[in-house]
């Protein structure tokens, strides 16, 4: 399978063969679509996508739904719902997406699972679970990450077995990410004997890619709430076990602050740091702050994402963008609110209510400094991947609270990587 993009992003898979860069073909396309046949058209749809050219690769994904393409049935319907040259149609989107997976699309079982996990315009139920399989089963790379980072968090050695095995298969197909992630866990022997050839050889083929390797991120073992681990088939896939989220600490009552521990494993920190360092202006390593949007994300970073904001009381639906920040010793940590002013507030979604909580999670632990001060509660906090700060930064009676001030404790020595996630008062996302 050749490359894949997810809108405004580069390919989290491309080829895994190293076939070089894409030779133009429009023109040589264009005369195989004069006819309008379905397939023609949708290549070349894809081929126009590719090269920046969304309005008429909307009208031509259209054209070859309508002649009851599959695949452009999934691309259409993915451009109607994040809005890629049109206005967003979230109900058309699912309607085409749905029309998809009557004809057994794996990728259209996937996308309908990534909707759900919203809990907006699909419910987070079983089927969710079932959509999920049906994409793994058919090798989509960014199902078999998703269902590898499922069963990382868990304790078992079936369940962290099977994580290996899904992070190989999408690797082999060659999904960036995964590949990361992989090398990650043979250097380490995280859920198998340490391999370090096998890690090493994974980071020659990511460099041959320009991608460099992730900062040596090891969170401690994720809260997990569930049976005993056994030691015979991995246990069945359980998206909404994001749902369950470990008690958070109460450390300030004014401001309100409290920490939630383990609330993220090794690879979903590693995960969110491999999503900034690909999408980095230029591909670059260094993100000094950088939001993800939504039509980014992929389904292990919208599970994530739930289990962040359920952790304080919210849903994913009320989340803005998260964000992704790199600070160095030198870098700027000024001390702030996170609640908006009114001006902006009527510039962003106004209907969604202020900014309620702010969720800061450490994805990686610098060698000394990091962390959070919060001034008005006399409160520092520790940089420990993997684990949350959260700060109400409204008043019971929904006022801004001024004592909500934070910042970040300057970094010594060596890199801090953290994640933001704002949380509104009301739903905020669409889907």
């Amino acid at each position: 399978m050749g490359a894949t993009f997810v809108y405004g992003m580069i390919p989290v898979y491309s080829d895994p063969h190293g076939s070089g860069p894409r030779v133009d073909r429009i023109a040589t396309l264009r005369s195989a679509a004069a006819d309008d046949a379905p397939s023609p058209l949708f290549e070349l749809a894809g081929a126009l996508l590719a090269e920046g050219k969304v309005e008429e690769s909307l009208l031509l994904h259209a054209r070859s739904a309508l002649a009851g393409h599959d695949g452009a049935q999934v691309e259409y319907g993915r451009m109607l719902l994040f809005g890629i040259g049109c206005d967003p149609d979230p109900q058309l989107a699912l309607g085409w997406l749905a029309q998809a997976e009557s004809q057994h699309h794996p990728v259209a079982s996937y996308w309908l699972a990534w909707v759900a996990m919203g809990s907006v315009l699909l419910p987070r139920d079983e089927r969710m679970n079932q959509r999920l399989r049906v994409a793994v089963n058919h090798d989509y790379p960014p199902a078999l990450r998703a269902a590898a980072l499922h069963y990382g968090r868990r304790p078992g050695a079936a369940d962290q077995a099977a994580c290996i095995h899904l992070l190989e298969r999408a690797a082999r197909r060659g999904d960036l990410v995964a590949a990361l992630l992989l090398a990650e866990r043979l250097q380490r022997g995280e859920g198998c004997a340490v391999q370090p050839q096998a890690a090493a050889s994974w980071r020659a083929w990511l460099r041959e890619r320009q991608v460099e390797p992730l900062p040596q991120t090891v969170a401690p073992a994720p809260w997990f709430d569930g049976a005993s681990p056994g030691h015979g088939e991995p246990a069945p896939l359980a998206l909404e076990d994001a749902l369950n989220t470990p008690s958070p600490r109460l450390l300030s009552t004014e401001p309100r602050v409290a920490q939630v521990d383990a609330v993220l494993s090794s690879d979903e920190c590693r995960l969110l740091i491999a999503m900034a360092m690909l999408n980095a202006p230029g591909g670059g390593a260094v993100v000094p702050a950088l939001r993800i949007d939504p039509a980014q994300e992929d389904l292990a970073l919208r599970v994530l994402q739930l289990r962040l904001a359920r952790s304080a009381q919210a849903e994913l639906a009320h989340a803005e963008a998260i964000e992704v920040e790199r600070r160095i010793p030198g870098s700027p940590d000024w001390r702030h609110r996170d609640y908006l002013a009114p001006d902006d507030l009527a510039r962003d979604r106004p209907d969604a209510g202020n900014r309620r909580r702010t969720l800061c999670v450490c994805l990686h632990a610098p060698e000394a400094g990091g962390g959070h001060e919060f001034p008005f509660g006399l409160v520092e906090t520790r940089a420990i991947a993997g684990s949350a700060v959260v700060v109400d930064n409204l008043m019971a009676d929904g006022r801004p609270d001024p004592y909500s001030m934070h910042a970040g404790i300057a970094v010594e020595r060596g890199e801090q990587w953290q994640a933001t996630l704002r949380l509104r008062e009301r739903r905020y996302r669409p889907f």
